[in-house]
This record gives structure tokens, sequence and C-alpha cells, in this order.
């Protein structure tokens, strides 16, 4: 008699083979056969024609502060998410002093789009160190399996202190980082995470501490890579991070190097298929380069007083450091700051920010004043293509006509599906870029594996079944060198997946309130998903998670997968 044993599915292992039918048998939290006439089970559930496959591993969330909390990681888990990746980007909590605990959270409240009243009241602060950290987790108890990048943000802030976000490390601060990392690699993190993205700013728009280090921080640090034997080297990379440095770090460490995010740019579509090229000449020479890519297209929801997309804009700066109401609305009501700022939009060769392609998919979905009403559903580039004025112009009048805290949904990037397709279908692409964790008021991503399936295999059949589900499942794991998840043969963990391809994706974006001190976030349900299970234990079934399932998620500490 098995522990478990789900009968009559279509099973689709992970591994790239065509889909069979059968029956699959769990005993002590591991798939230990596959076929038919496997016997009883303890716990049985008849699929009835349902695919049964690898549960999704998605390699770019931002759960570090969450999980302190919440356990469940919502909304991935409820998404069909097993196994999560946090501390990407290099925004981590850990490790971090008492003294700078505010200013991390200050800093995650504007670079992610963090409630910080949820995380002052949320986070469990009871760590300092990194190891610490995945300590707590596990004390706490997970509902996915989780793995933990040690972060540069946090190594430099740890060093530092508040000049992290002002200066280049010195030689001896350089080591002292590094020591830091090579003891997180040893007590189980998952790689080195970084940014030198342009948009990546933290409060009154500083730039994330990452964002100053100098090409001999990133060497040293990434060398602890190849000290300590291990680890993934992932970075959210800015227009002046080139893939050639990228191969550099690679050669000299033999790890694998992991790039964000990368997309199909309006401004410069093709910008994205030439970094790819490069990618696979430097594949050629034996380095192991992956490009992180969405199956979405890139969007969030935005006000003015919050305008993400803009902050990545050199001229927005002065917008950025305004000290109060008053003098922000004078730099917005000013010329010489507007001509900065279309000029900028104008620029051509930076990759992947805000320009006058986005203004027709800029949608105004909520507004403050009733006598505005008729403009809702209507996009900036309509309405100032009607005005004859500039689209910057007619947006910032708009925000200055009390509507600074009108709602805006913009699509930015991956709008050309076509292009989007040779992404997803490129050999060295990381299906993943869900940002789930962060971005809470602006976007929900997290489920992009149900939407993969469902938009991209059934709907436009540009990938096939088999194919959707390697990319999710073994393909990240084989990245991160994950050895027992992502397929389902005899021996690995049962983290396993139950959804109906005839209805799979995800339901209508709504707003729920369940973050600490009653913040609310962008939330997205499950379509077609019939269950979960971590590590053998269900924990969602046809109607979400299961609100009793325990905490069966395993924190992942050690990384000797294939590859």
């Amino acid at each position: 008699m098995h522990d478990g044993l789900i009968r009559n599915a279509q099973i689709v292992d992970g591994t790239g083979n065509p889909a069979q039918w059968g029956d699959v048998a769990v005993d002590g939290g591991q798939i230990t056969e596959l076929g038919t006439g496997l016997g009883g089970g303890v716990e049985e559930v008849n699929a009835d024609g349902l695919t049964l496959a690898p549960g999704i591993i998605d390699l770019h969330t931002h759960y570090d502060a969450q999980l302190t909390w919440d356990s469940s990681a919502s909304p991935s888990t409820g998404l069909g998410v097993t196994t999560a990746l946090i501390g990407n980007c290099g925004f981590t909590i850990a490790p971090c002093k008492p003294e700078h605990r505010d200013l991390t959270l200050r800093n995650l409240t504007h670079v992610e789009g963090m409630s910080l009243d949820a995380l002052r009241t949320g986070v469990d602060w009871t760590f300092e160190s990194y190891p610490e950290y995945p300590d707590l987790l596990e004390r706490r108890g997970m509902v996915p399996n989780v793995a933990s990048y040690c972060g540069h943000s946090s190594l430099r802030m740890w060093v530092l202190g508040e000049e992290a976000s002002t200066r280049a490390a010195t030689h001896d601060e350089v080591a002292q980082m590094k020591s830091i990392l090579v003891e997180a690699l040893s007590v189980g993190a998952v790689g080195f995470a970084t940014s030198t993205l342009e948009q990546h700013n933290g409060e009154n728009g500083i730039p994330m501490p990452s964002r100053l280090a100098d090409e001999y921080e990133m060497l040293e640090l990434t060398g602890a890579l190849k000290e300590a034997g291990r680890g993934v080297f992932m970075l959210t990379k800015g227009m002046t991070t080139t893939i050639e440095f990228l191969e550099q770090i690679s050669a000299n460490n033999g790890r694998p190097v992991m790039i964000a995010a990368m997309f199909v740019d309006p401004n410069d579509p093709e910008r994205v298929f030439r970094e790819f090229s490069e990618i696979e000449n430097a594949r050629s020479r034996g380095r192991e380069l992956w490009g992180q890519v969405g199956c979405f297209p890139l969007g969030m929801e935005f006000t003015i007083r919050h305008p993400y997309p803009l902050e990545a804009f050199l001229a927005w700066r002065p917008a950025l450091e305004a000290d109060g109401e008053e003098r922000f609305r004078q730099i917005l009501a000013d010329v010489s700051f507007r001509d900065k700022i279309k000029a900028e939009a104008r620029t051509k060769g930076v990759p992947n920010r805000f320009s006058y392609h986005q203004f027709d998919h800029l949608t105004i979905i909520s507004v403050i004043e009733q006598r505005h009403q008729g403009l809702v559903q209507k996009t900036v580039g309509q309405l100032a293509n009607a005005s004859g004025k500039d689209p910057f112009d007619w947006l910032l009048d708009f925000a200055l006509d009390d509507e600074m805290d009108a709602m805006f949904d913009c699509k930015l990037f991956n709008t050309e599906e076509d292009r989007v397709k040779d992404l997803l279908n490129h050999p060295h692409a990381a299906v993943t870029l869900s940002d789930a964790g962060a971005h809470l008021s602006f976007l929900c991503d997290a489920g992009f594996g149900l939407h993969l399936l469902g938009h991209w295999v059934r709907d436009r059949e540009d990938l096939s079944l088999e194919q959707a589900v390697q990319a999710v499942t073994s393909r990240p794991a084989d990245i991160c060198r994950i050895a027992d998840r992502g397929r389902m043969v005899a021996g690995q963990q049962a983290d396993l997946m139950l959804f109906d391809p005839s209805t799979v994706g995800r339901g209508p974006r709504r707003r729920v309130t369940d973050l600490p001190g009653g913040n609310s976030r962008v939330d997205t349900p499950a379509v077609g998903l019939h269950g979960l299970w971590v590590n053998g234990t269900r924990v969602v079934d046809q109607n979400g998670l299961i609100a009793d399932c325990g905490t069966p998620g395993h924190l992942l500490r050690e990384f000797s997968g294939p590859g």
C-alpha cells in the first residue's frame, strides 16, 4: 500500500518526453513508481484524464520579507509553484544589522513597490546574519520549497552602512563582503544576486547599494562562487553591463550566470535578440549564460505620485528628491524638467525604459475627480493626440489637475507576441520573471506558469505541452543544480501539479487586503488547477490553497544537480 496514489492521469514528466497515460505512486514524500497496476494508496486521487506534471519552479521571486509572516508565499503556491527562488536582484533582508532595518524596508518600499506599513508590521526580525535567516524560515515552516540568494545590496549595507548607496567600496570592505558571501554559500545560499539596473532606486531616488559596485567589487564577489565551488550568479542588467563582461565572470568562475530581465522592448524590438546572440556565442566557448524571460506583457499599475516606470529616467530625479507636495507639483509643471524627460525618452539605445511607444498602452483605470470619469479606459496616447499635446505634457497636466492619485495601467514590454514567441522557444531562455512578492500594488505575474500552459500552449499553439512543462520544471532545476526536483521520475521529490489543459490559466486581476495591517495587493486566481503537492503533501485542490495543509516545504540548501 502506497502513501499516495494519483490514478488515470496524462503524465507530462518534465523531461520533454511525450506524454503518457498512467498512475503515480508516492511514498515518504517521494515519487516511487509510475505506470499502471501500482496497487492501492492510503490517499488516492482519480485524475480522470487531467494532466499531471512536476510543480512549477519560479526562478525570480521576492518573498524574502513576506515569508517571515506568510508561510504560504501567497499567491504563488495557489498558482502552481512548488519551489520559489527568493532574493533576486540582490534585494534581500539578510544580512541586516538592527540599525539598518528600517532603511532596508524603506528602500524595498520604493524599489519593489511594497507597503511600508505591511513590512514594518509583518517582518520578523529575529535574525541579523545571513545564516540566521534560513534558520528562521525553517523554524517558521513554508508551504512551498524555497531557495535563497545572498543579496548584494544587503552585503553592502552590512559593511558600508548608509554609505552603501553613495560610494565605491574599498578593497578591505570588498574582502569583508566576500567573506560573508562565502559563509552564506556554505550554509546553503543558492548563489549571489545583484542589480545594475538604472531603475532600481531606493528611498528618495537614491540608487540601490549594488549599483555603486565597481568592476573590481563585482569580480571579487562573484569569485566567491569559484571559491565555494557552487552557486548561481544572478544579475538584473543595466545598460552599462555587457554580455561580454558577464561571459568573463562565467569564464573566471565556471558557474552559471542568469541575466534578467530580457524583454521585447518596443523602443528596440531586436535588441533582446542581439543579446541572445551574444549569449549563444558565449555558450559556444563553454560559458553557461541564461536569459530570464517572461511570458506576459510586462504591465503594472501606478500613479504619478509613485510612477515606477518613469523613475528610470535620470531626468526624473528632481521629482524623486522633491521635498513635499508643493515642490513636487512645481517640478512637474516646470517646462525645462519636461523637456529633459522628453529628450531622454527619445534617446536611442537605452534598454527597457519607458518611451513614447508606451503611451498607446498606458490606460487610465481610475480617477479621483468625478469630472474626469469619462476618461477611464482611454489611453494617454489617444487623449494626447486628440488634444494636440505631447503625451508627457498631457500626462503631467492631468496629474496636476487634482489627479496625482489617478491609477494607470501600462503594458511596457513584451507586447509583440510573435516576437515573444521566439524568446520563449529560445534554448537558453529561462521562463520566469513573476516578481512574485514584490510590486504588490502594481502587478501580479505569479501565475506565469499557468499562463504559459494556457495562452502559449493551448490558445496560440506556439509551444507543445511537453516543451512548456519542461521550461518551468526541469530546466530551472538544472540551471540551479536542484538534484531531486523538476522531473516526474522515481526517486524525485513528489512536487506535483494536476491541471486541466483545456481550461488552465489565470483568472481576472483583483485587489485583495490580506497583507499585515490590512494593506492591499494585486492578485490573480488560478483557473484549471486541480491539485498541487509539495513533498507528497497536497496543498492545493480545485478550490485553491488548503487551509490546513501544514508546511511541507523544504529550505533547499544542497545544489548538485545535472550540469
